[in-house]
């Protein structure tokens, strides 16, 4: 019997032997010792928290060397990244959405490192570049942020940030003639550009200390009120609290220009709402909402009665009318009334009321009247995600977006008075997306609760154990993880590997009581939901230990890191990406304090002995541990690297197997946003092959 070497068997031989040979930096060990509520928690490689010392500088050095070097002999690594970029190399193009005279969107040629803004002065004129942040530096590491515009469509203010931090910078253009105006507004985080009169609200912090712009605590958000023209010094303060440097605050106008609206925020859930009417000299802020314990979202307004978005007296969420001239609770009047379906968004076109729910996590489009009255429904073309709704209060036209994950986005034009939808703009891409399939199950976890779960795979899939799979989730801070699309996982999937998204709790798939089932002292929920989805997949026949990978970003790499400590049994490869690591600290860096509501702090005795239980650093042991790239950006100044860098260190002292135990920093990059294309393809490029080396298989 004739033996060959398959790609597997070949791989595996050769994967053990190049991890056996890795020499990993020595990483210096310090004394440092906290006492949490007599329990003495050592932290020794606290050092690399300094980010801007020498010292940690050269470690990141060391360490990108070592993984660069294992990455480079990947045989097949030159090949998936020339195959992601022919797959990302296609032409992207935004949903239309109109200020003034003018029709405005994003577009993306193909594989330009950032989206150029255009502007037309009808559907059919010929389009031209109003902003092309490509220009700004000559590595694609200068994003756009958000946009606001005058009620004009005149003036049009725009945040850009550098190396992917969330400091940015706030400049202003005439749409007119596209020139940039003298306005520049500094220390801008966390916030809006809302316009009225000639100038805008925004929200920024004083500045950092020097050296200490990427890692210092957020503290005293304060909104200001901008006159175009005049420099930032003479910004108007519009409000601050000097009691509680720990909220944020938001600013926003009704389309009117009526009434001034500001949110108040503790954490990532929950907001307080003062609203001022602007029609009146000299009013005075109301207090419409004075605690924190639910979301309060203003669509805008119909004369004085507001529309307001909110989980008040409705995890699901529901449509409120709240007079401004009689804000008492007890007058609150329903509009859209709380269903077993998720209420994600509510938009008006044509005096409809366009209301966006999500049923078992896909999109669901229904039309009402100002009254709350069903008037229809809008049919999608098939299971997926309505994500962009471009429309005005006055007009029937709409334009929304439509993906699900293989589905490329797509926008629809939709006449809101006729309620007919046709397609308006489909891209070509360098695929047949008829090639695969998704399907959704519902698998029990742990305590018996149903999670969903979306598998895609190529047409044909043969259950037979020996599949590779890739499974990602989230499971955080309300954030739903819906069907939406991106050419990175296409080379995976073209090769024969699975794709899974588990909508574990801790999410906002099923409303506030489906996040709240994932916080504080029920996160253990969140790591069970996920060990469960990869026990299916096995199970199912769909995979099997040796060819599962499990990947999360962000609040999703805390998932990965407490999973992979928790069971390291459970795959051949983990990939925490930008995680939250270090649960003992994270609230001490810029804005971490804000994440309390969903993990506690280890202020407090008893949220601080459950952190323990379940923080991937402080539970890293002396085993074998999966095949593991730990995934940061230097810049990262909202998951600070410090907590991959301590990570890292830790399972390279305890690795016990042969498996690498990598970690890949990105230079000039941050948490994600505006991350250029060639970033990501160089990051994705080295993810994909890593998982496919590490799972066997080839390209």
């Amino acid at each position: 019997m004739k033996i060959s070497l398959t790609s597997l068997g070949l791989l595996a031989i050769m994967n053990s032997t190049i991890a056996q040979n890795i020499v990993y930096p020595t990483t210096k060990k310090v004394d440092t010792v906290d006492n949490y509520f007599g329990k003495k928690i050592a932290d020794p490689y606290r050092w690399l928290e300094d980010d801007n010392s020498a010292e940690t500088a050269e470690w990141v050095k060391a360490e990108n060397k070592v993984t660069y070097d294992y990455l480079s002999k990947i045989p097949f690594r030159d090949n998936v990244k020339k195959r992601l970029t022919e797959l990302w190399n296609y032409e992207k193009i935004s949903a239309p959405f109109k200020h003034g005279s003018n029709y405005f969107f994003y577009k993306n040629d193909g594989i330009q490192n950032q989206a150029v803004l255009y502007k037309q002065a009808s559907l059919d004129a010929k389009p031209e570049v109003l902003l092309d942040p490509n220009k700004l530096s000559t590595d694609g590491t200068v994003a756009l942020g958000g946009i606001g515009f005058s009620k004009d469509g005149k003036t049009m203010a725009y945040a850009i940030s550098k190396a992917g931090s969330d400091w940015e910078e706030i400049h202003v253009l005439d749409v007119t003639s596209g020139n940039k105006l003298s306005d520049v507004l500094k220390w801008v985080k966390f916030s809006g550009m809302s316009f009225r009169g000639n100038g805008f609200y925004y929200s920024r912090y004083d500045a950092p200390a020097a050296g200490k712009e990427l890692s210092k605590k957020n503290e005293f958000h304060k909104v200001y009120y901008h006159k175009i023209g005049e420099d930032q010094s003479k910004d108007v303060l519009v409000f601050e609290d000097k009691n509680f440097p720990l909220r944020n605050y938001g600013a926003g106008v009704t389309e009117d220009e009526r009434f001034l609206i500001i949110a108040g925020s503790e954490s990532t859930s929950g907001n307080s709402l003062m609203i001022k009417d602007l029609s009146k000299p000299n009013s005075e802020f109301k207090n419409i909402v004075t605690d924190f314990e639910h979301d309060f979202n203003i669509i805008d307004n119909n004369d004085d009665i507001l529309l307001v978005l909110t989980n008040y007296n409705a995890s699901n969420y529901q449509l409120l009318g709240i007079d401004f001239n009689n804000p008492d609770k007890k007058l609150w009047r329903t509009i859209i009334g709380q269903t077993p379906d998720l209420l994600q968004n509510v938009s008006i076109a044509g005096k409809r009321l366009i209301a966006n729910f999500l049923v078992d996590v896909h999109s669901r489009l229904l039309r009402f009247n100002f009254a709350g009255e069903l008037q229809g429904e809008v049919e999608l073309p098939a299971v997926g995600m309505v994500d962009a709704i471009n429309s005005e209060r006055e007009s029937d036209e709409v334009f929304f977006t439509f993906q699900n994950w293989t589905t490329p986005t797509e926008t629809y034009k939709y006449d809101v008075s006729k309620n007919n939808r046709e397609l308006f703009r489909k891209p070509v891409v360098p695929f047949n997306n008829n090639d695969f399939e998704t399907k959704q199950v519902f698998y029990p976890s742990k305590d018996g609760k149903k999670i969903p779960m979306f598998i895609t795979y190529k047409k044909g899939l043969q259950l037979n154990g020996n599949n590779p799979c890739f499974l990602y989730a989230y499971g955080g801070f309300n954030i739903s993880v819906t069907p939406s699309f991106t050419a990175s996982r296409m080379v995976f999937l073209e090769n024969g590997g699975i794709y899974a998204v588990a909508n574990i709790r801790g999410g906002g798939e099923y409303g506030e009581e489906w996040h709240k089932a994932g916080t504080v002292f029920n996160k253990q929920n969140v790591f069970d939901d996920f060990i469960a989805a990869a026990e299916y997949l096995k199970a199912e026949k769909y995979t099997n230990t040796e060819k599962l990978a499990i990947h999360g970003r962000s609040n999703g790499g805390l998932l990965i890191g407490a999973v992979m400590t928790q069971r390291p049994d459970l795959c051949k490869v983990a990939l925490p990406g930008v995680g939250v690591l270090d649960m003992l600290r994270y609230h001490k860096f810029t804005i971490g304090w804000a994440w309390a509501t969903d993990y506690g702090t280890s202020a407090d005795e008893k949220q601080c002995m459950n952190l323990l239980k379940y923080s991937p650093l402080h539970n890293v042991k002396k085993t074998s541990y999966p095949a593991t790239m730990v995934v940061t950006g230097d810049h990262d100044d909202r998951v600070v690297p410090a907590h991959s860098f301590k990570f890292a260190a830790t399972l390279q002292e305890n690795q016990q197997g042969n498996n690498p135990t990598l970690i890949r920093i990105d230079v000039n990059a941050g948490h994600g946003a505006g991350k250029p294309t060639s970033k990501q393809i160089d990051e994705w490029s080295d993810i994909w092959s890593f998982v496919m080396y590490n799972l066997g298989m080839k390209i």
